[in-house]
């Protein structure tokens, strides 16, 4: 396959890069990253000018808010990300790390050691923070990294990638080891994920469209993320102020990021009381309800009729599908059903309704009693994540620096042959 000459110069300069990062110290890598956060912080101005630009091009394109939301940046976004790179300094350097070693019967001794991917890309949608969570992990984890976001926030993610290139080259990190590809048609996008002998690892982040696109195309190696169908389950015993809080949180606190609830399913045990108080508290809040005829009934506001294809949808938005369910088998059956195995919670005082859920459920995250929006490395306590993976190969869940690295056999011999 022919390559765009943006990708085969930057995949050049990944790969070769990659070979030199292997041998980058911790101390290096750790001077990068903390001169890339102040470097973002310092130069806020020419992010914020970008990110203008990218905003104002959303809003002429119709935009949706939640949308707009998820693509701006302001001081204190960036203040953000910054700690969030400041984080990953923090942690434990993975690379190098001796995992085991055995010795054998015929003296050899043998081990695993943990090594960089080598070089890894990120294709994602309109949230600049990526830039700079993505390429940070990636430096710690001793990897080049070619990151490919979306047109919407194309301004964005130059802004923060120069400056993130100037900050790390300075202090010693290899020049190549921070890619942006700035040409965002579908094409080169289709290229990237089958730049195999450039790319060790392709992460998608992003909706449906992007990850089926990436599953359907690449040849390269892929840790598949999905889009974000998560559901909160209000289970007969539960307490219900609690349920009301955790249900607005999750709903309401940022619409338009993978771990906000876009389902929830409520005990029809409790039904008669919690419908009527959680639907008044999600319209204060601006939600469009979408509930089954069961609940509605219960209600005198405006809601609409739910349907098959909104308990698979993923909104991004100040929209929410409702159903009552009997008990928690239905429940558990539901969300396996209709959910992209993302983060599931349930509302209850139950241990063994909350167990049985934690068992059963098939999602990366499964809470009970706390709001779906923890799902992310830096809650996790592992710093910026590269995205969260719903597969169950290599990496599941929020993705942190192990999820970034591979294994090499180290053997050591004196001398042995095989017979």
């Amino acid at each position: 396959m022919e390559f765009t000459d943006e990708l085969i110069k930057k995949g050049t300069l990944a790969r070769d890069a990659s070979f030199k990062l292997a041998s980058v110290s911790t101390t290096v890598k750790n001077n990068a990253l903390e001169a890339i956060a102040a470097a973002l912080v310092e130069r806020a101005d020419e992010i914020l000018a970008a990110n203008a630009a990218d905003i104002e091009n959303a809003k002429n394109n119709g935009t949706k808010k939640a949308m707009i939301d998820r693509l701006s940046l302001s001081r204190e976004r960036i203040e953000g990300i910054a700690e969030g790179v400041r984080q990953v300094k923090a942690l434990a350097d993975p690379i190098g790390e001796v995992i085991k070693m055995w010795r054998r019967p015929n003296g050899l001794e043998i081990g695993q050691k943990r090594v960089p991917m080598g070089v890894i890309s990120i294709i994602y949608e309109a949230r600049p923070n990526v830039t700079a969570d993505a390429a940070a992990l990636c430096l710690k984890t001793s990897n080049a990294c070619i990151l490919r976001g979306g047109s919407d926030a194309i301004n964005s993610n130059k802004a923060i990638a120069k400056i993130m290139q100037d900050a790390a080259y300075s202090e010693g990190i290899p020049e190549g080891a921070i890619n942006i590809i700035e040409d965002t048609s579908r094409e080169t996008s289709v290229q990237l994920m089958k730049m195999n002998g450039y790319i060790d690892l392709l992460i998608p982040r992003g909706g449906k469209g992007l990850i089926r696109s990436v599953v359907e195309n690449a040849t390269v190696p892929v840790v598949e993320t999905a889009a974000g169908n998560c559901h909160m389950y209000v289970d007969g015993k539960c307490d219900a102020d609690m349920a009301e809080k955790l249900v607005i949180n999750a709903k309401v606190q940022r619409p338009s990021v993978c771990n906000a609830i876009e389902t929830l399913l409520i005990d029809r045990e409790i039904a008669g009381e919690f419908v009527p108080r959680i639907f008044k508290a999600l319209s204060d809040n601006g939600v469009e309800i979408c509930a089954d005829e069961e609940s509605r009934a219960l209600w005198d506001g405006e809601t609409k009729p739910v349907t098959d294809e909104d308990y698979y949808t993923e909104y991004n938005d100040y929209i929410i599908a409702v159903k009552i369910v009997d008990g928690i088998d239905e429940a558990i059956a539901h969300i396996n059903k209709y959910n992209t195995k993302h983060s599931e919670t349930i509302v209850t005082e139950d241990y063994s309704r909350a167990q049985k859920f934690l068992n059963e459920v098939d999602a990366a995250a499964v809470y009970v009693n706390a709001s779906t929006r923890f799902t992310d490395g830096f809650e996790f306590g592992f710093g910026a994540e590269i995205g969260i993976s719903t597969q169950k190969m290599h990496a599941r869940g929020p993705m942190g620096l192990e999820a970034l690295t591979s294994i090499k056999y180290i053997v050591y011999g004196n001398g042995q042959i095989r017979e």
